[in-house]
């Protein structure tokens, strides 16, 4: 009897351990910040992760000297500068990830509140800004030698394209839609694809005095067409054709969440991938009630933000929104899905709208939310930073699962003293609770496939790993498409969960071999390079870079 009531405490003690490390991971606070840089120079207006592992930054090129020289003490003319038109600084850099370390780049026309993705051979491709940079496209190619720089194209646009959204196509061609006075669409390159096409959806959602439908949220669907939402509603286009297939309803409220009143979005990831009709769910979060910007503007009356998201399925017969509360009202907050699936919400304030000194109330505390909990348990809030992300911040995932913020600068010019928030020029990492040191043991360490290997649709491939700990439970292999981030809004942000195939384990050992599935199409995964991750017990591993092609 003894042995046996023992036995009965003992497995009561792993049932309460166990319940103990997933109330830790769902609902617990927890993540970590670190300082990584104190002064990279410039503030972080727009970020892209790299298949270098580098993370390309960059500002805006007319409103005086930034905080680092460009390299070899060049200059250049700038007859834009309100400041100074001769401008010795650059205002792009390049971080390297695993030195910690940065180094100048030279773009020559104005890259402000401009859009961007990567092709599928991982180059970027910048598009549009103000002024001299409103027609401009530009390239960065990835190099390890520290030789590689901006490329500008003249005329690399029809229309000028300010605050204006891109999205990879299938084809490996980008759609640029919208901008502010843009009510239309067209791709880059020009290659087939020449023309401008008009999109009445845009004009439609434009307040007027206010916008909000700037930076829309766009979101290649599993069906080929792309979901666009602006201002409180979105539309189901096919971009090929130029013809709506389907019309969602507004959000209900029918507040805002666009630019001004900036809110941020998400395609959930896509799961069940060989399925005849794969589900697609967006979820949006944020944004200011209507009018926000005009009182912030023009009274200096500053009004709570938003503090609900709002959940579709898209590709249901008859959508419709569900909507929940956050932890925190959030208006200019990040959203960036994590290798587990989690969604991170950081950055941004409690109060006022986007634009120059009109946010309020940092909220310093991210919030992540777990979209395979029950309705009312899938947010949790985490430790908070020190450093106020308002107006102008950013936020990118890495490979080895942190996450990057930098940027902050609610203002005209670059401003360091006397102003509520400063020009902020410190880069941090949050490192969410999967990193945190009891979760090592099971955290997977991927073998196969290595870094930078190719990988072909509708195949089954291999992946294994090795976990010093116990594998429970289904494994999953994850795969995330790096962003192009900027002003709330990670374009072409996407996360696929590969079916899987086959599991096992070499025979006693630590190691492990996954089967998966691959994408079958380019409709449902677009080519290029993606980070790949093994997921056990919500633990993610370090990711490796695939090209899928």
């Amino acid at each position: 009897m003894a042995a046996r009531a023992t036995f009965i405490i003992y497995a009561l003690f792993l049932v309460s351990l166990q319940l103990l490390l997933t109330r830790h991971l769902s609902s617990a606070a927890g993540g970590s910040w670190n300082v990584l840089l104190p002064n990279v120079g410039i503030s972080a207006m727009h970020m892209q992760l790299l298949r270098n592992d580098r993370v390309v930054m960059f500002d805006r090129t007319n409103f005086g000297p930034s905080n680092i020289s460009l390299p070899n003490g060049n200059c250049r003319d700038n007859p834009n500068d309100a400041v100074s038109r001769i401008d010795c600084t650059a205002h792009s850099i390049e971080y390297d990830v695993a030195m910690n370390t940065v180094r100048p780049l030279t773009v020559q026309s104005n890259t402000w509140c401009s859009s961007g993705s990567v092709t599928p051979d991982g180059v970027l491709v910048q598009t549009g800004g103000d002024r001299d940079g409103a027609l401009k496209a530009r390239t960065f190619s990835p190099c390890n030698n520290d030789q590689c720089d901006w490329v500008e194209i003249d005329n690399g646009l029809l229309k000028r394209r300010w605050y204006s959204s891109n999205h990879l196509l299938p084809d490996g061609k980008q759609i640029v839609i919208g901008g502010q006075g843009q009510f239309n669409y067209e791709f880059f390159p020009k290659t087939t694809s020449p023309n401008v096409v008009a999109l009445p959806f845009l004009a439609e959602t434009n307040d007027r005095g206010q916008e909000n439908n700037l930076y829309p949220y766009v979101f290649m669907n599993t069906d080929g067409n792309l979901f666009i939402f602006a201002n409180n509603r979105a539309i189901l286009l096919d971009y090929v054709k130029n013809k709506v297939v389907k019309t969602f309803p507004a959000i209900p409220g029918g507040d805002p969440r666009s630019y001004p009143s900036t809110g941020s979005a998400v395609l959930l990831p896509l799961k069940n991938l060989e399925a005849a009709k794969i589900e697609a769910e967006v979820l949006v979060c944020g944004g200011a009630p209507k009018g926000s910007y005009t009182l912030a503007f023009r009274r200096k009356t500053f009004v709570k933000a938003l503090d609900t998201c709002a959940r579709i399925k898209i590709n249901d017969a008859n959508p419709q929104w569900t909507v929940e509360t956050m932890p925190h009202a959030r208006v200019m907050g990040d959203m960036t899905l994590l290798p587990n699936g989690d969604v991170l919400i950081i950055n941004g304030g409690a109060s006022g709208s986007a634009a120059w000194e009109l946010g309020r109330e940092p909220v310093l505390a991210p919030d992540v939310y777990h979209p395979e909990n029950p309705v009312n348990t899938r947010f949790e809030t985490m430790n908070p930073s020190t450093i106020p992300r308002m107006y102008h911040s950013a936020a990118v995932l890495l490979r080895d699962g942190r996450v990057l913020v930098g940027g902050s600068n609610p203002h005209a010019f670059y401003e360091f003293t006397g102003v509520l928030f400063p020009t902020e020029l410190r880069l941090e990492a949050f490192s969410p609770v999967y990193l945190e040191p009891q979760f090592a043991t099971l955290r997977p360490r991927i073998q196969s496939p290595k870094s930078q290997s190719r990988i072909k649709y509708g195949l089954n491939l291999k992946v294994k790993f090795s976990v010093i700990g116990e594998v429970t439970g289904p494994v999953k292999v994850t795969m995330v498409f790096p962003s192009f981030t900027t002003h709330s809004f990670s374009m072409n942000q996407r996360l696929l969960v590969l079916d899987n195939v086959k599991f096992t384990r070499k025979g006693r050992s630590t190691t492990y071999e996954v089967q998966v599935r691959t994408p079958k199409s380019a409709i449902i995964a677009q080519p290029g390079y993606y980070m790949m991750f093994v997921v056990n017990q919500n633990i993610p591993s370090e990711g490796v870079w695939v090209r899928l092609q």
